[in-house]
């Protein structure tokens, strides 16, 4: 029996701007894959065709504890990918005590800036929602998934699973 990695502090850093003790929560991209039915002659039930990535894309999410002129400065960037963002965090596990160090970086846009609720003598947050055109995941300095969706690769485990996809069409 074993206990999981646990996520035991992170950071934040936007385009090398690092927000520790401002950043209070990241919601990281969710990866999700387009499913469609079918169901040909001699099938007795459909399966799920794999269309690529879901529709929703790759959604990065921050809530700062206050204001943040930097990210308001770069709302409304023109570039699909004007926004580096690179999320460091620190997960252990209490039956080993070992520390796995994770680091997802995003290239995107902010599509939403939340200022929140505003009273005097509250707590105050700042949302911000992030649509991100790259997307790499690296754990303990190996990286695990690589999606760069204007170059079309798609890289899992070292293996890119588009590759055969753009020799066929060109690329």
């Amino acid at each position: 029996m074993g206990l999981p990695r646990k996520l035991k502090n992170m950071n934040l850093f936007n385009e090398g701007t690092s927000y520790l003790g401002e950043v209070k929560t990241v919601v990281l991209p969710k990866l999700t894959r387009k499913m469609e039915d079918y169901r040909g002659g001699g099938m007795n039930a459909p399966l799920k065709i794999d269309m690529g990535m879901g529709d929703d894309g790759l959604v990065l999410e921050s809530t700062f504890g206050g204001l943040d002129l930097l990210t308001l400065r770069q709302f409304g960037l023109e570039k699909v990918d004007s926004v580096y963002l690179r999320f460091a965090g620190a997960y252990q596990r209490d039956d080993t005590g070992e520390v796995d160090a994770v680091e997802v970086v995003v290239k995107g846009r902010h599509e939403e800036i939340d200022g929140g609720d505003s009273e005097p003598g509250e707590d105050t947050e700042h949302k911000v929602v992030t649509n991100c055109a790259y997307y790499k995941l690296t754990v303990n300095g190996k990286i695990e998934i690589e999606i760069d969706v204007l170059g079309f690769k798609e890289i899992i485990d070292g293996k890119d699973r588009l590759a055969a996809q753009r020799k066929a069409i060109g690329m």
